[in-house]
Order: C-alpha cells, then sequence, then structure tokens
C-alpha cells in the first residue's frame, strides 16, 4: 500500500514529465514555424499568427479545465486533455496550406491548458507552507520550450524535413499519457468542488485581485511564452545564425525560465509572493530597457571631422540579459501562484485558470503584435519596448495596490 507521501511525490513526478511533453508539443511551432514561413512565403505578421495560434487555444481552455479540475479532479481531466491532442498532432504533417496548419494548431493548442489542470492537481497533495515548492516542481516543466528547440532541429536535420516532428510527437504524447495514468493516483477529498455550482465558480472572475494577479503573469509566464516562440526566428534574422544555432541560442532564455521555478517556489514559501514578484519585474524592466535599444549607427562632427559609431548588442550580450530575464520570469511564474494558493487555497483550479488564462493570452497577442510591429517600424527590438510597457504598467499597478497600502499599515502601526 503506497504511503500519502510517495503518492504526493509520484504525482508530481509524472505530472512534471507529462507537463513537460506538453509544453513542447505546445511551442513546437517556434522551430517548425520557420521552414514553414519560407515553404508559404509569409510575412512577420502571418509568421506571428501561425506560432501564436496553439497558444490562442491553451489559453482560452484554462478556465474551464481549471473548473473541471475542481470538479472532477486532476488525474482525469489531464488524461483526457493528452489523449485529445494526438490525432491533431499528427495531422499537421499532412498540412499544405496556411489555413491548414492554423486549423490543427488550435487543436493541438489545447496541450497548453495542461498547466492549469496539473497546478490544481498537484498542489492539493502537499500541506501550504509545500504548495509553492510543489508548484514550482511542477512548474518546471515550461523546459519543455528549450528542450523543443534542442530536439526539434536534430529531427529535422536526421529526416531532412520538418514533416517528421508532428509524427515522433505525436506518438511520444500517447506514450506520455499511458505512463502518465500509471503512476499517478485520486484523492477524492481534494476534489473541493464537487458540489460547488459553475456559477459559484465563476464568481472569481468579479475579484478585482485576481485580475491583477493576472496581470503579474501575462508577463511573467505571458512574455516567457511570446519570446520562446520568437526567439529562433530573432536569432535568424536579427544575427544571421542558422537554425540550428539560433535554437540552441535561444534555449538559453527557455532554460532557466522553467528549471528555476522550483527555485522560485522555495523562495516564495519563504519570503513570500509579494517580495519576490516586485523584484522580479523591476529585474524585468531593467533587462528589457537594455534589450529595447536597436542596433544604431550614428555620426557626429568632432574637431577632425566626422566620426561614425555603432551602438547595439551583439549576440554575446543580447543572450546573457535574455538568459537574465529568463531567471527572474522562472521566479516569477512561482510567485504569483504561491499568491493564489496563499488566497484562494478552495478553489485553485478555477482562479489558477483564470490567471492562466490572462497568461496564456498574453502569449498569444504578444508574438502576432511583435510580428506587426517589425512590418510597421522595420525595427527588430520594438518587441522589446512593447514589453517594457507591459512591465511598466504592472509595477505601477502593484506599487498603487500593494506596496503603498502596505507602507500605510506599517506607518499607522508605529504611530500606535
Amino acid at each position: 500500500m503506497a504511503t500519502q507521501q510517495y503518492k504526493a511525490w509520484s504525482v508530481v513526478t509524472a505530472s512534471t514529465v507529462a507537463f513537460t511533453v506538453c509544453f513542447m508539443i505546445w511551442m513546437m511551432f517556434a522551430v517548425i514555424g520557420i521552414p514553414i514561413k519560407a515553404m508559404l512565403s509569409l510575412n512577420e505578421t502571418e509568421f506571428g499568427l501561425l506560432i501564436a495560434m496553439p497558444v490562442l487555444t491553451g489559453s482560452l481552455i484554462r478556465l474551464p479545465l481549471g473548473m473541471w479540475t475542481d470538479k472532477f479532479g486532476g488525474r482525469i481531466v489531464f488524461l483526457v486533455l493528452m489523449l485529445s491532442t494526438v490525432v491533431p498532432i499528427w495531422m499537421i504533417s499532412q498540412a499544405t496550406a496556411y489555413w491548414h496548419f492554423l486549423v490543427t494548431s488550435l487543436f493541438v493548442g489545447v496541450a497548453g491548458g495542461s498547466f492549469t489542470v496539473g497546478i490544481a492537481y498537484c498542489a492539493r497533495w502537499f500541506p501550504k507552507d509545500r504548495q509553492g515548492l510543489a508548484m514550482g516542481i511542477f512548474g518546471a516543466g515550461n523546459t519543455g520550450a528549450a528542450i523543443t528547440k534542442l530536439v526539434t532541429p536534430l529531427i529535422i536535420v536526421a529526416y531532412g524535413t520538418w514533416t517528421m516532428v508532428p509524427k515522433a510527437y505525436a506518438g511520444l504524447m500517447l506514450a506520455t499519457a499511458i505512463l502518465f495514468w500509471m503512476f499517478t493516483y485520486s484523492d477524492k477529498s481534494h476534489i473541493a468542488g464537487a458540489n460547488v455550482s459553475v456559477k459559484e465558480q465563476l464568481l472569481a472572475l468579479k475579484d478585482p485581485t485576481v485580475w491583477r494577479y493576472s496581470q503579474y503573469y501575462s508577463i511573467v509566464f505571458g512574455g516567457y511564452v511570446a519570446l520562446a516562440l520568437w526567439m529562433t526566428k530573432y536569432y535568424v534574422s536579427e544575427y544571421g545564425f542558422d537554425l540550428k544555432t539560433a535554437a540552441m541560442l535561444a534555449a538559453a532564455f527557455s532554460i532557466p525560465g522553467g528549471l528555476l521555478r522550483a527555485v522560485g517556489g522555495y523562495f516564495s514559501d519563504k519570503f513570500g509572493a509579494h517580495t519576490m514578484t516586485w523584484w522580479v519585474l523591476w529585474i524585468s524592466l531593467v533587462c528589457l530597457f537594455f534589450l529595447s535599444y536597436p542596433q544604431t549607427t550614428f555620426t557626429i562632427m568632432t574637431v577632425t571631422g566626422p566620426s561614425t559609431f555603432h551602438i547595439g548588442l551583439g549576440p554575446t550580450m543580447f543572450t546573457i540579459i535574455m538568459f537574465t530575464m529568463g531567471i527572474a520570469f522562472a521566479l516569477g511564474k512561482a510567485s504569483v501562484f504561491k499568491y493564489i494558493s496563499d488566497d484562494y487555497p478552495k478553489n485553485i483550479g478555477v482562479v489558477s485558470g483564470v490567471v492562466g488564462l490572462a497568461g496564456g493570452m498574453g502569449g498569444f497577442l504578444m508574438p502576432i503584435m511583435f510580428g506587426a510591429l517589425v512590418d510597421l517600424t522595420g525595427i527588430r527590438s520594438s518587441a522589446f519596448m512593447l514589453m517594457f510597457g507591459v512591465v511598466w504598467v504592472s509595477l505601477m499597478w502593484m506599487y498603487f495596490t500593494e506596496v503603498r497600502p502596505l507602507h500605510a499599515e506599517q506607518e499607522k502601526i508605529k504611530a500606535a
């Protein structure tokens, strides 16, 4: 008879592996989208829509998935979700027209909703003071974005065609679903929403605090997804790297953004969600300030004549700053969900669904906006300019709703 502790860690381990595979598949257009772009002669905006389309479905479905997880339990919902994507993943290999890719990617995008299911499923197996760590470990499945950047180019090179990638991933998803069912467990006491109506569950949508957390998550997760999708193409266009090298360099952002999420969960348990999120947003703002500056060549008149200077990030410094921001996003993804487990312990699934939806929509909209901005301005770093503005708005919102009230409360205590 397996102990409760064994079941808890088995659930977290199996769920993390399953989420990693789901995230690999959710992000695969970041790599295969580049040869598809060349094959279909797409512009930047069309490419942005192509790579973002799976994120749309994975975002919109998060709220209902969170509700179903609270109502029916995470194990069965996670299994059905994975099995439902196997055929659509395979069908991508048969697509030939632009609309074929858009439609099939919508169905494949369901895999992205696995986060909401798994986060609620795993958290309920642990006491409150360890939920941040458990959710952080599960969230490390975001490294699937890095793994797909490392694995997908190798598959393309080995078989000489991108069409082998969705075929291999379809088989991987099926095998993962079977293994997940074998190594996970159910506990009826965790199904907190079994007797709760849909109307009661949707009350979370009226809570302004939930929407504030959604704004934070639209940066640390939505920005992570958007950049994970965009960076391979950015390295190819901005620095002239080939697909394999560009994907490997782009993984420098994706790897810490996933692996260190468990560390973020630990620190969030120790220092609190507010402190972690506040510093994450400031670090991100500084990184985005430097990333936003476009490659610039200018000439000034000196006493000896005109002198020409060039200012811009080279690939090495660019990668270092992206790596730093990847670390910040990893910590922030964990700290935002620590807020949720602290404030909404009885309906983690629904609230994480709302917050996850907002984060996913950020990941969907931003790549399209990145492409549109490049087509409009011709400046590739305009993507980072957009994100700089979003982070600044979030910092101001956090200051007026959390930091200033906290300082006022501390002053009252001192005065008393």
